[in-house]
């Protein structure tokens, strides 16, 4: 997709799991582990422009100059209940992150979001937030977090990580922010007429619990 705040991560190792991840037969367990890794090559392209900063360290042989990550710390939040199979993905990259955790759910019949839960870092407004989610649908759900995270204080770009996305979800995500970047393995066909992803994975919440 011709976008600067549209990043399709398409390593090879990334584009094989992916397509193991989309497979019908694809056991829960295999399911969660890969969401779980896909998580974390993800997150090493959103953290890609992270600042560094220089500090002094004592190696065994001397001391010596080094470059650590600075400026503000990271949240973590998860779209429920489908974004918390990427949680510790993220983790195992920065272990030091927040997490919050955020829940919404789509109508079946309008599909616009609802939100039922809300837990955030008291700091939230001074840290770089990442918000996950399996699956880019329609946008409503993801566009409804980046708001309410606005509306909670956090200022500057906010990075939606999903693993695939339609189209008509990145678009509505852009157009709702000007300061949000998508990240995806792939970008989809589009939606059927019940407005799930073509081809897609399925439902990501059902795949990754074992639930219908």
């Amino acid at each position: 997709m011709d976008n600067e705040r549209v990043v399709v991560i398409d390593h090879p190792m990334v584009q094989h799991k992916l397509s193991i991840l989309r497979d019908r037969d694809t056991s829960s367990k295999q399911f969660r582990e890969l969401v779980r890794e896909l998580a974390l090559f993800e997150g090493y392209e959103a953290t890609r422009d992270l600042p560094l900063e220089t500090v002094t360290i004592s190696t065994p042989i001397c001391d010596a100059e080094a470059r650590q990550i600075g400026g503000k710390k990271l949240a973590v939040v998860p779209i429920l209940r489908a974004g918390l199979g990427m949680v510790d993905g993220v983790l195992e990259l920065i272990p030091a992150a927040r997490v919050g955790h955020l829940g919404m759910f789509r109508d079946e019949e309008t599909h616009e979001p609802h939100v039922y839960y809300d837990k955030l870092p008291a700091d939230i407004a001074g840290r770089q937030v990442l918000v996950v989610d399996p699956m880019l649908a329609t946008g409503g759900s993801a566009a409804a977090a980046v708001g309410y995270l606005r509306e909670a204080g956090v200022k500057g770009t906010i990075k939606l990580m999903v693993l695939v996305a339609a189209p008509e979800g990145i678009e509505a995500v852009l157009a709702a922010d000007p300061d949000v970047r998508v990240y995806t393995c792939a970008v989809d066909e589009g939606l059927n007429e019940n407005a799930y992803i073509v081809p897609g994975l399925g439902d990501a919440g059902d795949r990754i619990f074992g639930t219908k």
